[in-house]
């Protein structure tokens, strides 16, 4: 599986998200409203807006994007190698602006493609919408307007472990432990995010996270192609 592409012409990407505000008190009235509408609509009658606010970063609306793990291969001397860094900041427009930039400059050719897991249910979405909330250009890549399904230039590792099944959701966790990659959710995990950044004021440590969980999904791809792990000794994290 997937031994027609060329992984240097991959970019594995991950987002990590949190609510706009602090907390629900935080908000304008407009967006109180707002946001217990949307709570409303999850159809369970004891839920209190307030309540589930930290749920608010997993929709674009209500939400924003704190850090972008990347990762790409490169081929030296015949090995496969992984390098991985993130664009990461509490101003979500600088860090948007300068991932578009970097795809505009670096990925956009017709055999580039982005890879993530879950990426298009959450990832590529979530960022084209951002994107244009705050202005900035969906760069092409992005951009799947006017294009068929088979046309977009993306992988999404769940996806592809669905082979077909529409019902199946595996998570990036349980499939690091299928294939023996060692497990990114050693510190913090997905659920976690809102809390490190709002109470604890650790970005730094949020982009950790985001880069181990860009190591594994890049290992995953491998294994689905059914070649050996990228040595930890092969793979560099700035």
């Amino acid at each position: 599986m997937l031994n027609n592409i060329q992984l240097q012409d991959l970019l594995v990407l991950d987002i990590e998200t949190v609510s706009q505000k602090k907390s629900f008190d935080d908000l304008d009235e407009e967006w109180q409203e707002l946001w217990a509408r949307k709570a409303g609509a999850l159809n369970n009658p004891e839920i209190v807006p307030s309540k589930i606010y930290d749920r608010a970063a997993i929709y674009a609306e209500f939400g924003k994007i704190v850090c972008i793990g990347l990762g790409i291969f490169h081929n030296i001397e015949g090995e496969l190698h992984l390098k991985v860094k993130s664009i990461h900041g509490d101003d979500e427009k600088v860090v948007l602006q300068a991932f578009a930039d970097l795809l505009n400059s670096k990925f956009n050719g017709p055999k580039h493609m982005l890879v993530a897991h879950n990426g298009k249910e959450f990832d590529f979405p979530y960022l084209c919408r951002r994107m244009l909330i705050n202005g900035i250009h969906i760069p092409s890549i992005l951009d799947v307007s006017g294009k068929k399904p088979w046309e977009t230039n993306f992988i999404d590792t769940m996806e592809l472990w669905k082979f077909g099944d529409y019902k199946n959701y595996t998570s990036l966790n349980v499939l690091a432990k299928c294939f023996g990659i060692p497990s990114p959710k050693d510190d913090i995990d997905g659920s976690m995010v809102g809390h490190t950044y709002w109470q604890q004021n650790d970005l730094e440590r949020i982009a950790t996270y985001c880069k181990k969980d860009i190591v594994t999904t890049a290992q995953l791809l491998v294994k689905y192609r059914n070649e050996p792990l990228v040595p930890t000794s092969n793979i560099q994290i700035t």
